[in-house]
């Protein structure tokens, strides 16, 4: 009887699919940038490592600028499909009306990039943000580009200076903003502007990973 119950055991144990490790993408708790570039719009966003409450994190200055730290990766999402990653602000720009162009400005912002359908097909973006006046939970349209979507994971200034952290079933995400289903990214990207509002705001990232679900 004994043995019996060990082979049941041992049959159950080797059913089991092993978990897949995080994926890591921004590893800035150890110094490291290594892969990140910067891509800029509209002038400068100042990206450095600093040490904030006794760790070290990504902080971005922008003063009237729109630049991007962009990660060019391809990612496979089929067991790590969930995104973890903690962010700070300052304060939120001084905008009206975040779905015009001229209020197209956010403290933090984290976009993943999915690759077009086709030869020619064009990337599809989810930018989840920190907004100012957008209600958590609310998403729109890019006003420069539909093949955008904004995503407001935090909202307003009640928050500001307190870390947040978020995880986001990539996958479910584009399939809820685009009905597409995306089993991969081609990058990953970090941004902090405020060229259209003229104004200075400054945001903090953490550590930014993939996980199984």
């Amino acid at each position: 009887m004994k043995r019996r119950v060990w082979i049941v055991l041992a049959v159950a144990l080797v059913a089991i699919p092993a978990r897949a490790d995080p994926l890591v993408l921004g590893r800035f708790s150890s110094g490291d940038t290594d892969g990140w570039q910067v891509r800029e719009f509209e002038g400068e966003t100042r990206y450095r490592i600093v040490e904030v409450d006794g760790r070290k994190v990504l902080e971005a200055d922008s003063v009237s600028s729109a630049s991007s730290l962009y990660l060019e990766r391809k990612i496979d999402l089929s067991e790590t499909p969930v995104l973890e990653w903690s962010w700070r602000i300052e304060k939120p720009p001084g905008v009206t009306d975040e779905r015009t162009r001229d209020g197209d400005d956010f403290a933090a912002r984290v976009y993943v990039v999915a690759p077009g359908e086709g030869i020619f097909g064009l990337p599809l973006g989810i930018s989840y943000v920190w907004a100012g006046q957008a209600r958590v939970g609310e998403f729109w349209p890019n006003p420069f580009t539909s093949r955008v979507m904004m995503f407001a994971l935090d909202s307003g200034t009640g928050a500001s200076g307190a870390w947040r952290t978020h995880r986001r079933d990539v996958r479910a995400d584009f399939l809820r903003l685009f009905g597409r289903k995306v089993d991969r990214l081609e990058g990953i990207a970090i941004m902090t502007d405020s060229d259209n509002s003229g104004l200075s705001v400054r945001a903090w990232y953490g550590d930014l990973a993939l996980r199984p679900e």
